[in-house]
C-alpha cells in the first residue's frame, strides 16, 4: 500500500516541500512506495518553489481513507488534518510544533518532534548519510523550506542547526541565500490574485483563548503596504470567515519580513483586548504595530491572552 505523506491544511512552503522530501526518501532510499499529498492549494511562495525546482504540484486531497498508511509532517494538530485522520493508519509523525494531542494510532509509531525552525531540518538529520544522495530538486525543496520557516534566519525560531543545513545545501547547489530568499519572499508577497477571505485563511491556525476560538492568521511579506491597503475590506471579511469556520474572531498579523515587526488588524474591542493583554500594546486605532514580532509559533501563540 502506497504511503501518503502530508502536512497541514493551508499548506505553506514547509507543508508543501517536506511531504515531497520525505516521499522521495521513503521511496528511493527505504524502498517503500510513498507519494506526497496536499490538503489545499499551496501559497504563492510554495507554488514558486514547486516551479523553480521542477516539481509537479502534488495531488490535493480532501480526506484520507480508513486504514491507509499515512505519514504526518509539519503538524500534529488534528484540527489541521483530514477529518478521518484517526481512521487512517498513521505510521509516523515528523514535526517542530508544540504537541496538541488528539491523534490516535493503531500501534506504536515513530514520532520525531524537535525544537527547530523547520520540519525539513529534522528530515536532513533523520536521513543521516543518505542525505548526500538527495538530487538537486530535493535539496532545493529542503533549502526553500528552511529559508521560508526561518525568514532567512530572521525568525527567533532559527537554530544553529537550521542555518548550518541551509548553508550546506546552498553551497552544494551553488545558490546565493540572500538572492534566492529575495525571490521566494517576492513570490510570497504577491497576493493580488487572492480574495480577502483567501488571504485570511492562507496561513492560518486555530487556537482557543479563555473559551474563545480564534483563527490566528499570519501574512509574511516584504511589501506590507500591499496588504494593509486592503485593511478595511479584510476586517469586513473577518466576520464571515469566522462564522464559516466556527471561530469567534480572526486575528490577522501582517509580518514585515525586512523590518521584523508585525501589524495586527484591530476591528473591534475583542481584538483590542487581546492585543493589549498579550503584547502590552497601546491600541488607539484599527491597527497596532508590534516590534520584533515575526513568529506565530514562538512569539504570537504562546503569548495570546484574553
Amino acid at each position: 500500500m502506497t504511503i501518503k505523506v502530508l502536512g497541514h491544511k493551508a499548506p505553506d512552503t514547509d507543508s508543501t516541500g517536506s511531504p515531497l522530501i520525505w516521499a522521495w526518501y521513503l521511496s528511493e532510499i527505504k524502498g517503500k512506495a510513498a507519494e506526497a499529498r496536499l490538503l489545499g492549494e499551496p501559497n504563492t511562495e510554495a507554488k514558486f518553489v514547486l516551479t523553480r525546482w521542477g516539481f509537479e504540484q502534488p495531488e490535493i486531497i480532501a480526506d484520507v481513507a480508513p486504514g491507509e498508511n499515512v505519514v504526518v509532517v509539519d503538524t500534529n494538530n488534528v484540527a489541521e488534518l483530514p477529518s478521518r485522520i484517526n481512521e487512517a493508519n498513521v505510521i509516523a509523525i515528523i514535526d517542530h510544533h508544540l504537541l496538541q494531542g488528539g491523534l490516535k494510532t493503531r500501534s506504536p509509531i515513530e514520532i520525531t518532534v524537535r525544537p527547530v525552525a523547520c520540519t525539513a531540518t529534522i528530515m536532513h538529520d533523520l536521513m543521516g548519510e543518505d542525505a548526500a544522495k538527495m538530487p538537486d530538486n530535493i535539496k532545493g525543496a529542503m533549502l526553500s523550506c528552511i529559508l521560508s520557516d526561518t525568514l532567512e534566519f530572521r525568525s527567533p525560531t532559527t537554530t544553529p542547526v537550521d542555518k548550518a543545513v541551509a548553508e550546506k545545501l546552498a553551497a552544494e547547489l551553488g545558490i546565493s541565500i540572500p538572492d534566492y530568499a529575495a525571490e521566494m519572499f517576492a513570490a510570497k508577497s504577491d497576493v493580488s490574485a487572492f480574495s480577502d477571505a483567501e488571504l485570511l485563511r492562507m496561513d492560518s491556525k486555530e487556537y482557543e483563548i479563555a473559551g474563545k476560538k480564534f483563527r490566528v492568521s499570519v501574512l509574511e511579506t516584504t511589501s506590507p503596504k500591499t496588504v494593509l491597503d486592503r485593511k478595511d475590506s479584510l476586517m469586513q471579511a473577518m466576520t464571515g470567515v469566522a462564522e464559516e469556520d466556527g471561530a469567534d474572531q480572526v486575528l490577522l498579523f501582517v509580518v514585515d519580513i525586512l523590518k521584523q515587526e508585525a501589524t495586527l488588524l484591530v476591528p473591534n474591542d475583542l481584538v483590542k483586548a487581546v492585543a493589549e493583554k498579550s503584547f502590552a500594546a497601546k491600541v488607539s486605532g484599527n491597527t497596532v504595530v508590534l516590534p520584533g514580532i515575526v513568529s506565530r509559533k514562538k512569539q504570537i501563540i504562546p503569548n495570546l491572552q484574553l
